[in-house]
């Protein structure tokens, strides 16, 4: 409890909940097998503006809960246990409040459905979001849409699930609201997940406010046994402090009594400043084209055969990825939506009343934590991946982090096959969210557009900044939050609404990684630098070796892309009520005691690295290491990443060589031919650099901006008077 959660040792597919601890009894499983089938449950839709929003994405959702099986299984252990972690630690990846396996009965299917030939009922529950009571504002938005939102939540677990089953070679079909063929309560008290209360279902720990989705499968699974009706009485003094490390009613209660348009975590503590921590020269930053992108300039064969190839598949090559990312992809197209131009959007005229309720909704949506600024120039991509330009169209961005998953994590190395599930899952969360918040707004006569990963016309690094949710790191081109460190993504919705912005933070992380070189130290690449910040392209960065970091993560052939340097930072840790005491301490005395960080920092890091944070825990991996190799998933031909973290490994930053992309050596952005590296001239590029001294001593003598903070454009064009330098290409 004092050095570690209360977590730590806990089972990850466990579940949230101390659910292994109640009582089963069998005889209701037989009450149930025992019912005559039911007929298609009737009940209308809400039809508010927002449970339409929502309705639209779950519609698309709806595409997915049948599809291809993959033409061979995959190399599965006959451990119908083991089978079982598998499935529902990704459910609980996926944020189920609970999940239950139970045997498929005929008399589960409804009288009217034809039934397949499955064998087993996998059961998603979702517990529903808070109501946003205590805002007048998004309480009348969510008043309707509370269930529907539980709905999309449940929908998006259960058919990734099922996907995922598909891929290892088994049928598998989602049952969602709208689109199903089972007795979804039936199977949720068959699979122990809820108890009969008369007319309603209830959850031992949740009560009646949630929402199911179930997979049937032919894929055999070990089943679970139905809950005794004592399970009611589980609140019990043991659960409120935190039954076999599972969360506590202490946590929930703390997150139930903050304020909805407030994260779980405390960032009102979190001292703000007037800029970001970094030096910004805004005037300099050149806006640069989706082109320049280096996974970008990967599809396009600027780095050569392999990675090209790789691109299409580096992050998802395993089953779990891979369906993620088909569902990210069917969201694109609407990114962008009619305005209701007959809407009054004249009601939203209050700027902070405005904020208070896009923060509600988004919490409510999935945000795990948001903020809001003004969208600097430079934020905006200058031309798209076509090469068309990009004018900036809307004033605000809403920015939202998406955790990645402690646990997970904590099971990993970082560049295992889990690597890349962790960036799909969050990415598909942040697509979501967003995209209803867009489809609600523009609905309602506000301009809006989600910025996703898999189609955004700003960086999103900047945003984050200046929205106040974090800090740029030693990692680089990486923001770092004071309580979930580097272990999230992020997803933006711009928009012309008016809002009250955030101001940024300082939590001292400047002074934390020039003193911590960790992430440097356990970069399996050697991408992170060892030594002084420098000025890139207008900032004031650690700038990390983008082209090696893009190489290992799109050619790892022992994993699913990388995250090790989220795995290894000694902020990726859990604050919350359930978190190791010692590690709330550090987290306060950090953010509110900061005098304290010379004294508190050596420490810190060598602490981290004795009590062997950065390690895999055992206990948290729940996912079989496979890849997808020519449409079958396959036991990894050259293997997996199991590394731990090296405390004694050094490397002398004078001799750590890094390679500087600067905008004049960008392609043109309207050029798809491959532009090929010349990494040698990108080493001599290191050469020209300012420090962050010599940039502030420039600019205040008012001395021109380097040549090399030009980006190249179309066709050599002329920008403010300056020829976009030439660098490798013409």
């Amino acid at each position: 409890m004092f050095l570690f959660p209360r977590s730590k040792n806990r089972p990850f597919h466990f579940g949230p909940f101390p659910v292994e601890t109640l009582p089963r009894d069998p005889s209701r499983g037989t009450e149930e097998r025992e019912r005559a089938p039911i007929e298609q449950p009737e009940g209308a839709r809400p039809d508010d503006d927002l449970s339409r929003a929502v309705d639209r994405y779950l519609d698309i959702f709806r595409t997915y809960v049948d599809g291809d099986v993959a033409p061979a299984h995959a190399p599965l252990p006959d451990n119908l246990e083991r089978r079982a972690v598998d499935i529902k630690g990704g459910a609980y990846f996926m944020d189920a409040s609970q999940v239950g396996i139970c045997s498929m009965p005929h008399n589960a299917w409804l009288s009217d459905a034809t039934a397949a030939d499955h064998t087993h009922a996998v059961v998603i529950l979702v517990e529903h979001p808070r109501p946003g009571d205590d805002d007048p504002i998004a309480g009348d938005w969510l008043r309707n849409a509370i269930a529907p939102i539980g709905d999309l939540r449940a929908a998006e677990i259960a058919i990734c699930i099922a996907g995922h089953i598909r891929a290892m070679g088994f049928a598998a079909r989602a049952h969602i609201a709208g689109d199903t063929l089972v007795d979804a309560e039936r199977l949720a008290v068959l699979s122990g997940v809820a108890l009969r209360d008369g007319g309603s279902l209830v959850h031992p720990y949740i009560g009646a406010r949630f929402a199911l989705a179930c997979i049937t499968t032919d894929y055999p699974l070990a089943e679970d046994e139905p809950l005794a009706a004592t399970a009611r009485k589980a609140r019990t003094v043991r659960y409120w402090w935190g039954l076999n490390g599972a969360q506590s009613g202490r946590e929930r209660n703390r997150r139930a009594r903050r304020p909805s348009h407030a994260s779980r975590y405390p960032m009102e503590q979190v001292k703000r400043v007037e800029r970001p921590t970094t030096f910004i020269l805004d005037d300099e930053v050149p806006r640069v084209p989706k082109r320049a992108a280096f996974f970008q300039r990967a599809l396009h064969g600027d780095l050569g055969e392999r990675a090209k190839k790789e691109r299409s598949r580096f992050a998802f090559k395993t089953p779990f990825a891979h369906n993620l990312l088909q569902v990210i992809r069917s969201m694109v197209p609407h990114q962008d939506g009619p305005l209701n131009e007959a809407a009054d959007a004249s009601q939203f005229a209050d700027p902070a009343a405005n904020a208070r309720a896009i923060k509600t909704l988004s919490h409510a949506l999935g945000s795990d934590l948001t903020g809001i600024c003004e969208i600097p120039r430079y934020a905006w991509f200058s031309h798209k991946e076509d090469g068309a330009e990009i004018h900036p169209y809307h004033r605000y961005a809403v920015v939202m982090l998406i955790d990645q998953g402690y646990d997970t994590m904590e099971g990993a190395s970082g560049d295992d096959w889990a690597s890349g599930a962790q960036s799909m899952r969050a990415y598909l969360r942040g697509a979501e969210i967003a995209g209803v918040m867009a489809e609600f707004l523009r609905s309602r006569g506000v301009p809006a557009r989600p910025q996703t990963n898999a189609d955004s016309d700003v960086l999103h690094i900047p945003l984050i900044l200046w929205a106040g949710l974090g800090e740029l790191s030693r990692i680089g081109e990486l923001v770092l939050n004071p309580f979930v460190g580097p272990r999230f993504k992020s997803v933006v919705l711009t928009t012309d609404m008016p809002l009250v912005v955030d101001r940024p933070i300082d939590f001292g992380l400047q002074y934390f990684c020039s003193n911590c070189l960790k992430c440097a130290r356990e970069c399996p690449c050697d991408a992170i630098p060892f030594g002084d910040k420098i000025m890139f392209n207008g900032y004031e960065i650690w700038k990390p070796d983008v082209e090696r970091c893009t190489r290992y993560r799109l050619t790892n052939a022992r994993g699913a892309a990388c995250g090790r340097c989220m795995k290894t930072c000694p902020i990726n840790k859990v604050v919350d009520a359930d978190g190791a005491l010692l590690t709330r301490i550090a987290s306060w005395l950090g953010v509110n005691a900061m005098w304290l960080k010379p004294l508190m920092v050596p420490i810190a890091t060598w602490m981290d690295d004795t009590l062997g944070n950065g390690r895999r825990n055992p206990a948290k991996k729940w996912w079989f290491d496979h890849e997808i190799v020519d449409g079958v998933t396959v036991d990894p031909p050259k293997g997996t990443n199991e590394r731990d973290i090296d405390p004694a490994r050094q490397v002398d930053s004078a001799k750590q060589k890094m390679a500087y992309y600067h905008a004049s050596m960008m392609p043109p952005p309207d050029d798809p031919s491959p532009a090929a590296l010349d990494r040698k001239a990108a080493m001599q590029a290191g050469e020209v650099v300012e420090t962050p001294d010599e940039a502030q001593t420039r600019t205040a003598a008012g001395g021109p901006k380097p040549p090399h903070y030009v980006a190249t454009l179309p066709g050599g064009k002329i920008v403010d008077g300056t020829k976009a330098g030439a660098g490798p290409y013409k």
